[in-house]
């Protein structure tokens, strides 16, 4: 089934550092509110469960597999909200740590990506290993998906929607106030060159490296902000709308213009 329009949220989570359980719990919290009602899709920070992770023990004290109780309490959260969840954690894998995006449906089925550019003036690209495949595109109540996370919005040609294959971008960050601008037009521009939408969602509160309120957006095709946020959850929602998507693509059909980029050297 076609869904016209696509109820987006946002939860910008204060994540609770090394603390999967309580960050969970806070989810469990607020999928309960009314503004969640009805709700299409719900999209989680960056690593969502633990916060970023700089020491390699700790690392492997906190990785989970894609069937360990971080996922399994999503998709538990999923099949009883009815709707699908977004987001990454740091994925242990047997030898390698990936920080890996997930997209779970209420009925179990999941889909994976693993962040492709790893923030190198951070640890993190010397603990953690880089994906090697685009994201799959995920069909999802008749609409399309994408994702990448975080530093992979600074590469266009990583993102770029070849075909116009994906209607929605899925960015799960953990992005400080010290790059606001830049994340927030980085997001923009991405939105604007490949005409679809954009869901850029980031954590709140505070760790080392930063402060990161008020940095979450739903961007529309145009490249304008669509979304509305609750003030008293700071939960951001969206009613993406397929017609709007539709004129905006008809109207200027830049893809038929575009270069056919081949990705071949990972």
């Amino acid at each position: 089934m076609t869904y016209t329009h696509l109820k987006t949220a946002i939860l910008p989570l204060d994540i609770k550092q090394t603390d999967p359980q309580a960050n969970i719990n806070e989810i469990e919290r607020l999928v309960s509110l009314p503004v969640l009602k009805d709700t299409d899709v719900i999209v989680l920070p960056e690593l969502f469960s633990t916060g970023f992770i700089a020491e390699p023990e700790t690392i492997l004290k906190y990785a989970e597999p894609t069937d360990g109780p971080t996922l399994n309490a999503i998709r538990r959260l999923s099949s009883q909200t009815g709707a699908a969840f977004a987001g990454s954690f740091i994925c242990n894998a047997g030898n390698r740590f990936y920080n890996r995006a997930f997209f779970i449906e209420p009925d179990g089925k999941a889909a994976y990506y693993d962040k492709r550019h790893l923030f190198s003036v951070s640890p993190e690209s010397r603990v953690l290993a880089p994906g090697r495949e685009r994201s799959p595109i995920v069909r999802y109540k008749g609409w399309t998906f994408s994702m990448v996370i975080c530093y992979d919005i600074r590469f266009p040609v990583w993102c770029r929607n070849v075909g116009q294959l994906y209607e929605v971008l899925l960015v799960p960050a953990n992005w400080p106030n010290s790059r606001a601008y830049a994340w927030e037009h980085l997001l923009i521009g991405r939105a604007i060159e490949n005409q679809c939408y954009i869901a850029g969602a980031n954590r709140s509160g505070n760790d080392d490296y930063g402060n990161y309120d008020n940095l979450s957006f739903l961007i529309d095709p145009s490249g304008k902000p669509c979304g509305i946020t609750d003030t008293s959850t700071g939960i951001i929602t969206a009613e993406f709308d397929r017609d709007y998507l539709g004129e905006v693509r008809r109207r200027l059909p830049v893809d038929r213009d575009a270069e056919n980029f081949n990705i071949s050297d990972l």
